[in-house]
């Protein structure tokens, strides 16, 4: 009834929100795109997106299609690699951003080891900027984790914005410098809030530096600061503070999957590992 790759043309539009980003990521036209989700509204007999000239937004019926269409892909390639008997070996260095560290990540890499039980997967957790240098030094095989928007390195994984989040009490005077919690260098979170910062004239001062994410969230809800944080990320205890404090627009961000330049005998597993999390996105980020 439901074609797997309408399937996982549906995912990439649900997870970039963008047919055309959705076309780029699959290496298919535009108007193919078009017609895939097409054809899946018209097996599942409901609208999956309400969409305009200007924006793709899910609708109720396209939120519960991410589900089902995640777990028909997952007994699919489980069901391709037990019947071809593909059997994937081999070490894979992956590296994740902290921004992942309280998603359901672990899920989708408790996934990938089920089906691929003869690969050794090695798991880093590092800022985005650090795995970014360890990739280009040939110490990954994979990279999840943010880019800036003018980088075009990393194949999409989602858009996101970076919005200012606080303890729900905070109240920042504005007379005084911004209290700031930052990740320390190279974090691109905290480049492009000094940047928007610095843009705007406002003073700030840092109050917390940690390289962990679980570091600024203690810092955070303990009321010491503000940080900017992707709006689909928010932790749990934390908000996202109004416009009235005035704080300055933050602009976006985006997740990306990056590989390796270098060919490895992980390159295989580098690829289903990415298959895997393309295909479970809309588990990384809440909406």
């Amino acid at each position: 009834m439901y074609d797997p790759s309408h399937l996982r043309t549906f995912l990439a539009v649900a997870q970039t929100l963008s047919f055309t980003q959705a076309a780029r990521r699959l290496g298919l036209r535009q108007s193919t795109v078009s017609q895939h989700v097409r054809r899946l509204e018209d097996a599942a007999g409901r609208t999956l997106f309400a969409r305009d000239t200007h924006s793709v937004e899910l609708t109720e019926d396209g939120e519960a299609m991410l589900g089902f269409a995640r777990r028909i892909l997952e007994v699919h390639e489980q069901a391709t690699a037990f019947f071809t008997g593909t059997r994937l070996r081999g070490r894979l260095r992956f590296g994740a951003s902290e921004d992942f560290v309280l998603t359901r990540l672990p899920e989708i890499l408790e996934g990938f080891r089920h089906d691929h039980p003869e690969v050794d997967l090695e798991l880093t957790v590092e800022l985005s900027g650090t795995l970014h240098e360890q990739l280009a030094a040939g110490k990954l095989d994979l990279v999840l984790a943010k880019r800036r928007p003018e980088d075009p390195r990393g194949e999409l994984v989602w858009h996101d914005r970076l919005v200012w989040i606080g303890a729900d009490r905070l109240r920042p005077d504005p007379e005084r410098p911004v209290p700031l919690i930052v990740y320390p260098p190279p974090g691109i979170t905290r480049a492009l809030a000094l940047e928007a910062l610095e843009r705007q004239g406002w003073a700030w001062r840092i109050v917390c530096t940690s390289g962990s994410l679980n570091g600024l969230i203690a810092a955070a809800r303990a009321g010491l600061g503000v940080m900017a944080h992707s709006r689909g990320l928010i932790p749990p205890g934390l908000v996202r503070l109004p416009d009235r404090f005035g704080l300055p627009e933050l602009g976006r961000v985006d997740f990306v999957l990056v590989h390796g330049h270098r060919r490895t005998p992980a390159q295989e597993a580098a690829d289903a590992l990415a298959a895997a999390i393309l295909a479970g996105g809309d588990r990384l980020h809440r909406r």
